[in-house]
Parts: structure tokens; sequence; C-alpha cells
């Protein structure tokens, strides 16, 4: 079947929220569903900063809203989780309830750096997703937004931004609805990589990508060839 062939469910009528919508990633997609015409809510740990961040990233018919993150996984229909890993099952544990019943797409990182630069950390659970699933046991947890570079995300003269998505989780239905979403940023390809047990390869292949944009000055991304 050819990327054309694909069936994909309508998504522009959905409200997104963005755990963390205040770092660069979270915001950066955030800016870049705000511009697909979702309305976007940015969380933080306070209201008062969600609101500066959301602020930070209103324009022209834009609609972006920001608040606590309790108010913000209770708003919305589906929620990505772009917090730092350090604090990232602390904060799914203290929204379990609110998160309770919906699509929570995790594209968090767990990663360190040193002299070598940048390394993939252990995880007991196997991946941050799997670590997010087991937390949140009453939502439909999904990997994907991995590798999408935060530059070019907020950089607003960038158009397109050519890369796939790899999707990853074990529900059929919500793992098409974030390919769906995916594709409503121009240039963007959602890919159904595997079951929620094979994040931990797609997370760690970040470090490689950092490698590769310090070695020669990118914002690499991936495509994937005969799909």
């Amino acid at each position: 079947m050819t990327s054309t062939d694909r069936v994909l469910p309508d998504v522009p009528a959905l409200t997104i929220g963005i755990l963390g919508g205040s770092g660069p990633q979270g915001g950066g997609l955030g800016l870049r569903f705000a511009a697909a015409g979702h309305l976007v809510l940015i969380g933080s740990r306070s209201t008062e900063r969600g609101e500066e961040a959301a602020a930070k990233l209103a324009g022209p018919g834009r609609r972006i809203e920001g608040a606590d993150n309790a108010t913000v996984a209770q708003r919305a229909d589906v929620v990505i989780v772009a917090v730092p890993w350090d604090g990232h099952r602390e904060t799914l544990e203290a929204l379990r309830e609110p998160l309770a019943g919906k699509i929570v797409i995790d594209c968090v990182n767990p990663m360190g750096f040193d002299k070598g630069g940048a390394f993939a950390l252990a995880v007991p659970e196997g991946s941050a997703a799997q670590q997010a699933a087991a937390v949140l046991p009453d939502s439909t947890v999904v990997g994907a937004f991995h590798h999408v570079s935060a530059v070019l995300l907020a950089d607003e003269s960038v158009a397109k931004i050519d890369t796939d998505i790899l999707v990853l989780g074990d529900d059929r239905a919500a793992t098409d609805l974030v390919a769906a979403l995916a594709e409503r940023i121009p240039g963007m390809r959602g890919i159904y990589a595997g079951k929620l047990r094979n994040a931990g390869q797609v997370e760690a292949l970040t470090a490689n990508l950092i490698s590769v944009n310090r070695r020669y000055k990118s914002h690499a991304g991936l495509r994937i060839t005969d799909v």
C-alpha cells in the first residue's frame, strides 16, 4: 500500500493539549498545530507559566491558550507529553485522573549528555512511552514526534518540515489518529512503526540524530522508503 492509498481519520476539529508546552519541542509542536487550525492548549506547572508560554506562540489566526497542566489534560481531546525526562513520571502520575480515557502522545526522549555527546538512558519500563503507559493505565498511550527538530518547528520561515513521524502503539485506531495528526503539519507523514514495546529504540535513535546534526550542522529528520 502506498501513502496515497491510506485512509486516515478526520482530525481537524481536535483540541490538542501539550504538557511541557513552554519547552522548545512542545512549543514548536503547538505552533505548528495552531497554524494548521487546531485549538492548542499549552500546559505548564502553573497557570501563569502556561499563559506566558501561550502568549509567546500567539500570532494571527492561531488559537493558542495557556493553563496549568491539569486544566490542559482535562480540556484537550488529545494530549502530547513533551516534558523533560527527569519530570516525566511525576508529571504523569499527578495527571492520571484527567488523562483517563484519552489518547496520550509521548514524544519524550530519555537522554544524557557528556563529553562524547548524547546517549540514550536506560528506562526500567523499556522506554518513556512504556513508562507513560504503566503510569496511565486508563489512557491510550502512543509514541510519536521523537525526531522532529525543535529549531525547524519554531522557525516560521520554514513552510514544510520534510520528515516522517514514526508512530508506535498497541491500539490501531489511536495510531491511525496520531498519524493523521502528524500529516496536519506540511511535509510530515505519519508511519506506523510497531507496538509500544518497540518505542525504546525509536526514542534512542534521537541521540544518533543529534550526532548527525552536530557533525553536519543540520536539522536531520527521517524518511521511510517504499511506503
